[in-house]
């Protein structure tokens, strides 16, 4: 039997691996990093997969306020949101709501 770090190891690149395919018209790329996997767009990351697959994405004072009114939490001190499961489930909004990532974490370096 597998242990609980391997199992929630594979359950982050499963996940990572799934949202790489699921977000491929929007350009983007995984790549491991602390235990889970960061998505980039243009080389800027936007998003976190977490070990265990939860979706994070960036927010800032524009977006954050979707992610609360749908029930969503912040991962620790750092401006990613987890995706709420409706919008996980579904491909479009999720897309739109990766797009919108993207875009605040390419606002964010400039």
């Amino acid at each position: 039997m597998a242990s609980k770090g391997a199992r929630q190891k594979t359950a982050g690149i499963e996940a990572a691996a799934r949202l790489e395919q699921e977000l491929a018209p929007l350009g983007i790329m995984a790549r491991a990093m602390f235990g889970g996997h960061g998505l980039f767009k243009d080389d800027v990351m936007f998003a976190i997969v977490d070990s265990e697959g939860r979706l994070y994405l960036r927010a800032d004072g524009s977006t954050a306020m979707a992610f609360e009114e749908a029930g969503s939490t912040q991962h620790a001190r750092m401006p990613y949101w987890e995706v709420p499961q409706p919008v996980r489930e579904d491909p479009e909004q999720l897309r739109e709501w990766a797009a919108t990532a993207a875009e605040v974490a390419v606002r964010s370096r400039a």
